[in-house]
């Protein structure tokens, strides 16, 4: 369990189940912020800090759906679990559909609820370790020189030393420069973790939209 502050962000608007909801939550390890309502948690989105969401479905203004939807458009990381005395299957399928990590339904079992919140800590930490990688990723080839760029960007789509330097004028010695100047910042041992790297970064164009 990675309970060591996970925060649980309570949103439900049955101010008794707040109560009790934390209290449990609180007795098995994990911090408890509670929201009345989808917009007060909106008005003050959390900080980057691990975590995940347990949402009602029925709430005055915002629905949970709709709540769901709107963090999907702002690209919160937080996954939700849906923990509701309304559910049915359509709105299950849809909050599943759109990346809720489960559905369950009040009041569900201590254990359920746990098992629940440790699969969507699990995920949120995978998702905030993508992101570094990313970041990091935008980073390196953010410090690369115009030259390098061009030489990175040809390099990825299977170019030969002798072709990029044809197609930039200039030696094949100072595209072997470049290239390993471009090795280096990006943190790469390979040209097979260049291209891992770019498609990441969404650099090469799909199979079919003409890529050089």
């Amino acid at each position: 369990m990675i309970t060591r502050n996970a925060l649980i962000h309570v949103v439900d608007d049955d101010p008794s189940f707040r109560i009790a909801v934390a209290r449990l939550l609180r007795a098995s390890g994990y911090e408890v912020a509670l929201y009345e309502s989808a917009r007060q948690f909106l008005d003050a989105p959390p900080s980057d800090t691990l975590g995940c969401i347990l949402l009602d479905v029925q709430m005055p203004g915002l629905s949970g759906p709709d709540f769901q939807a709107r963090l999907l458009e702002t690209g919160n990381p937080l996954p939700i679990i849906f923990l509701t005395g309304h559910g049915d299957v359509p709105t299950s399928v849809r909050a599943i559909k759109n990346g809720a990590e489960d559905f369950l339904l009040k009041p569900a079992p201590r254990k359920d609820l746990v098992e629940a919140i440790e699969r969507a800590l699990d995920r949120y930490n995978e998702i905030r370790e993508q992101r570094l990688r990313l970041r990091a990723m935008r980073s390196g080839v953010a410090s690369l020189t115009p030259r390098e760029s061009e030489v990175f960007a040809l390099v990825v789509r299977g170019k030969l030393n002798k072709q990029i330097a044809y197609g930039l004028g200039t030696s094949e010695r100072t595209v072997k420069a470049h290239r390993h100047a471009v090795m280096q910042k990006l943190g790469v041992r390979s040209v097979a973790e260049a291209v891992s790297m770019a498609e990441a970064l969404g650099m090469l164009a799909p199979p079919g939209r003409g890529a050089e």
